[in-house]
């Protein structure tokens, strides 16, 4: 019997090289030592078409062929559902492959741990991070509130009497964002009134009156406030934003409220990713960082430049983790 049972560990160890040797075949057998690769690159947007995930992978894309970075095929799939859970599991379903990686942000780190999504981040190979893009809090031009002091002074003195709404659940980025600045302003944010909206619904719902405040990113507010609809009340950038519109947007900081929050954007691989091919992704997306193109690209959307290796994007979501899993059980939604 137990021989038996060490036959079959044998077996699995056995099964679970093979799958990954494919792999590590088409690593070993570049020419000059070095990986390129041969197939077409799946990059997985965990969410739809038109949003910060898809946009960031869309324009790296296009940077990487408009730039020369890489000449091989690259090709951008969504895939919609669970706050990114849904993109993460079929990467997961990848193990080893040099040819699936996924764009991502802070809600990575924040659905696994509000218990929306069975995958961590540790099991995923950490590629680089790119860019860094800044939450926003804005309320109708018309609203009473002229900075978010004046903001927070009523949330202070009830806090449910503001309904604040934003795209992600409760939990996740915009709600998180909101909670910490408010946290700093001294808001008992356990008692904050914040409701979800899809598709585009919570600016519907802050220009129509039924929520207060638009938890959101920089640039989704920007054409807004052109166009006489909003004012933005802060941004969590430690230092104004350059640009038309976007310098007129105060920071928190300058507000006298300590916080600073960045809604980051890196690239991850499948568990497993043969390192050949994590090193070269990873010295192609510093090459993309550090281009004209997409430098254009980042202005553009008022993005900041935020270059992290892989060992530096692992490190720095370990300890944004331990600060996001405070947040989440002061809020009662860790699990």
């Amino acid at each position: 019997m137990k021989n038996y049972v060490w036959l079959l560990v044998g077996v699995s160890l056995l099964l679970f090289m093979a799958a990954c040797g494919n792999s590590d075949q088409e690593v070993i057998g570049a020419e000059n030592g070095e990986w390129e690769p041969q197939e077409v690159i799946e990059i997985v947007a965990p969410a739809g078409a038109g949003g910060g995930y898809d946009t960031t992978a869309r324009m790296a894309v296009q940077a990487f062929a408009e730039e020369g970075i890489i000449e091989q095929s690259m090709g951008v799939v969504n895939k919609v559902g669970g706050g990114g859970a849904v993109g993460w599991a079929y990467v997961a379903d990848q193990d080893c492959s040099p040819y699936h990686m996924f764009v991502t942000s802070p809600p990575f780190l924040l659905v696994p741990l509000n218990g929306q999504s069975q995958y961590g981040y540790e099991e995923f190979t950490p590629i680089a991070n790119i860019i860094a893009d800044y939450p926003a809090f804005a309320v109708a031009a018309d609203a009473k509130w002229d900075n978010l002091n004046e903001l927070f002074d009523d949330m202070k003195a009830d806090p449910s009497s503001v309904t604040v709404v934003g795209t992600s659940s409760p939990g996740s980025m915009d709600h998180i964002a909101f909670a910490m600045v408010a946290k700093a302003a001294g808001v008992d944010i356990t008692k904050i009134k914040y409701v979800s909206a899809q598709d585009n619904a919570g600016l519907t719902q802050v220009l129509n009156g039924s929520a207060d405040v638009f938890s959101t990113g920089v640039a989704e507010t920007v054409e807004q406030v052109k166009a006489g609809n909003l004012k933005v009340l802060g941004v969590t950038s430690e230092e104004r934003l350059e640009g038309e519109t976007l310098e007129d947007f105060p920071t928190v900081a300058e507000q006298d409220i300590d916080a600073s929050i960045i809604n980051w954007r890196g690239f991850f691989g499948p568990p497993n990713m043969p390192k050949e091919a994590q090193e070269y992704y990873e010295e192609k997306f510093k090459e993309l960082s550090e281009s004209d193109a997409f430098a254009d690209i980042r202005n553009r959307f008022g993005w900041g430049e935020m270059y992290m290796d892989s060992e530096e994007t692992k490190q720095y979501l370990d300890e944004q983790h331990a600060e996001f899993k405070v947040i989440l059980e002061e809020l009662g939604l860790a699990k």
